[in-house]
């Protein structure tokens, strides 16, 4: 491995445009809001006071309980909520772990478009997932999409169609 000698002269990032913008505090757009000491000195607590837990809360193997203050619009249900309470099982650092996670994402959109049926509302897709957009902006890609939803659901249907023809 080769070090730089104090011989050598220090690269200079000048020449790149915008390079070392932030080094003067005028420049920096947070400046005005930076204090020193942070506004957080002096508070009346040491920890703020537990949030009170009125559903499962699901929480990383890493910490020892909940933290003080979270964020539980929606609790886990269904299969999607069986699905993150094995995700929360492994660490962090496991890829199954985030594995599991998305895969309950993408069961999720599946269960709330089954609630929408159930319910008597018929979904946009369509909209709901920014076609008018893509039509806009990737028109190519949208067609690429469609071609390749389309051949999927043709072989599905060919598969599942297949048997009743024997």
């Amino acid at each position: 491995m080769q070090t730089q000698s104090s011989t050598q002269p220090q690269r200079s990032h000048e020449h790149i445009k915008g390079w070392g913008a932030d080094l003067d505090p005028k420049n920096r757009p947070a400046y005005p809001m930076e204090r020193m000491p942070p506004r957080l000195k002096g508070v009346h607590w040491d920890q703020p006071e537990q949030q009170p837990v009125r559903m499962e809360i699901l929480h990383s193997t890493e910490r020892p309980g909940i933290t003080p203050i979270f964020g539980a619009t929606v609790p886990p249900s269904g299969l999607s909520g069986k699905i993150r309470e094995l995700a929360f099982k492994s660490s962090e650092n496991d890829i199954r772990h985030w594995l599991l996670l998305l895969l309950a994402d993408r069961v999720n959109v599946v269960e709330g478009i089954g609630q929408d049926l159930m319910s008597g509302h018929i979904p946009n897709i369509f909209a709901e997932m920014g076609g008018k957009s893509e039509l806009k902006h990737n028109p190519a890609g949208l067609a690429r999409k469609v071609a390749v939803a389309s051949a999927v659901i043709g072989v599905g249907y060919y598969l599942m169609t297949r048997k009743s023809r024997r």
